[in-house]
């Protein structure tokens, strides 16, 4: 009898792999289509530059408003919510995982936000995806900690990352780190200060301060809130925050 009921189990299990699996190419191939979405995923080593690298503004939105990234963007929580706050401001959600990417696409596309655009790729290839000084802004969004040592330099604010954004970053531009691990706040904190960058606004428990903290358009930074985000703030876990510059 429990091994039938284990058969079973299995079986199910299977179904729903099999199940999640077809909308998963369901999407990946509607994500093709989506006049807001380009791809820039290539495999060789050598990436070479991408087509709309210096032309994001004259020939996607065909504007000369801020140009503002949202990097591991996950479903564009940030680039959606800000894409509608800020008709001012130009937004690109960059992520690998084209089945999240689909989730803020669509929506961006059902809200009717011309403002908001994404692009799938690695964030290792951003410079070859954007000129010199085309960014005004970069949010880094709930990114992975890599928590193992080993892979300390994979960290999203580690160095060689930093070295690429202010390659494509204007003068002045900020940057944003929203991040529920501990040790990534620490480890950008140091960083930071041994590289002698500026740090604008930092706290290691985002949730406790004051209205108003995070300037002007507190209410919205403040309640605009990624799938991680929720998670761990559920879970008791502190939101740390970094807004600095790099130039």
């Amino acid at each position: 009898m429990v091994l039938q009921i284990k058969n079973i189990a299995e079986i199910y299990r299977h179904l729903i792999i099999k199940k999640l699996a077809k909308h998963k190419l369901k999407q990946f191939a509607e994500l093709e289509t989506f006049p807001n979405v380009h791809h820039h995923v290539q495999k060789q080593k050598e990436v070479e530059n991408f087509a709309l690298k210096g032309l994001w503004n004259k020939n996607h939105f065909q504007n000369n408003h801020p140009l503002v990234l949202e990097l591991g963007c996950g479903k564009g929580e940030y680039t959606t919510a800000m894409s509608a706050a800020f008709k001012d401001k130009n937004f690109i959600g960059v992520d690998l995982k084209g089945n999240r990417l689909w989730t803020g696409a669509k929506y961006a596309l059902s809200a009717q936000l011309n403002n908001a655009a994404f692009l799938r790729t690695r964030i290792e290839n951003i410079v070859t995806a954007f000129d010199k000084d085309e960014v005004d802004e970069i949010w880094i969004t709930f990114p992975d900690p890599q928590p193992q040592e080993k892979r300390a330099k994979k960290r999203l604010t580690a160095l060689p990352f930093l070295q690429r954004y202010r390659q494509i970053l204007k003068p002045g531009g900020i940057v944003h780190l929203k991040t529920d691990s501990s040790l990534l706040y620490e480890f950008t904190m140091g960083l930071l200060a041994d590289a002698g960058l500026e740090i604008l606004l930092h706290t290691n428990h985002l949730y406790a301060q004051e209205p108003g903290f995070l300037g002007p358009h507190h209410d919205l930074l403040f309640n605009t809130r990624t799938h991680y985000e929720r998670k761990f703030s559920a879970m008791g876990f502190n939101i740390n925050y970094i807004r600095f510059k790099i130039h």
